[in-house]
């Protein structure tokens, strides 16, 4: 099944995953999809490789897993920025042979260990080709607060128009933090033309690492009340935990309130999270 059908008649709730890392052992993953199964997500997504790393066979294999044996949508990530067109030509056949029908098109990050080939420097020339030679449901990223490498916010929606020209069929944000640069967002890409599906991308931070790590990545903005937080319950992980599932439950609640068309939760591959921001709001979600 495409996603993209799922939104107008629902609140779409979905979650992401990512691959172990090689030295990981692969039942953990499994273990997360068995407490994720349970809460009736519409679709799981994987990131691209370990840890955003070159190899998609886990992506591939995991996403086929997802569908087939725990009978949920599923989505791969497929990064461009390292591939070859014939690269992109084998991972893309080996999704259609396994079924998959939906694949989040992305440049993917620049790091010392990716090299860029070349063929693809955006996600835009990414969703093209797919569109032209396959028959792919294509996801596009977005940035509420802007792409951490934009000018400005004006040049990135200019880039998300990009993307919906070329084929994309519906969006999945950035985490934020603060519902206003969502709304925000809605009214820019509103005004240039973009009318598709968006997900609102929420990741209940349980740790201070974690969010350090992703604001300093990602370029996200910590609002005051977040910080006071991070600030109170640092040295208590069990206290800051809960406070950070309270959080993305309060913004989900405020989110739903004004007609998100969809949540879609970074779970970081903790099911206990996602499953309490499920028994929080599912009676939210439209049926």
């Amino acid at each position: 099944m495409k996603t993209s059908e799922l939104f107008g008649k629902k609140t779409v709730l979905s979650f992401e995953i990512f691959p172990p890392k090689p030295t990981a052992d692969e039942k953990v993953i499994y273990e997360t999809l068995d407490g994720l199964s349970g809460l009736n997500p519409d679709f799981i997504s994987v990131t691209y490789g370990a840890g955003g790393g070159n190899n998609c066979s886990k992506t591939v294999r995991i996403a086929s897993d997802i569908k087939h044996k725990y009978g949920i949508e599923s989505i791969a990530h497929l990064p461009c920025i390292n591939l070859s067109e014939e690269d992109a030509v084998g991972i893309l056949n080996q999704l259609e042979a396994e079924g998959i029908e939906n694949i989040l098109a992305l440049r993917g990050d620049i790091t010392a260990e990716v090299t860029p080939n070349g063929r693809f420097t955006h996600a835009d020339e990414l969703i093209r080709f797919i569109r032209e030679k396959y028959h792919f449901n294509i996801i596009a990223a977005c940035y509420p607060e802007g792409h951490i490498e934009s000018k400005c916010i004006v040049e990135d929606i200019e880039n998300l128009k990009r993307k919906a020209d070329a084929g994309a069929s519906q969006l999945v944000t950035q985490l934020f933090l603060d519902n206003d640069f969502f709304y925000r967002f809605q009214e820019r890409a509103a005004l240039a033309g973009i009318d598709l599906p968006t997900e609102a991308g929420i990741m209940p931070v349980t740790n201070k690492k974690q969010i350090e790590r992703m604001t300093k990545m990602c370029g996200v903005q910590l609002p005051e009340k977040f910080r006071r937080i991070i600030d109170k319950y640092e040295n208590n992980p069990e206290a800051l935990r809960d406070a950070g599932i309270a959080y993305a439950i309060n913004q989900i609640v405020d989110l739903i309130a004004h007609g998100v068309d969809g949540i879609h939760l970074y779970t970081m591959n903790k099911p206990y999270a996602a499953r309490k921001i499920y028994e929080a709001v599912y009676s939210m979600l439209k049926v």
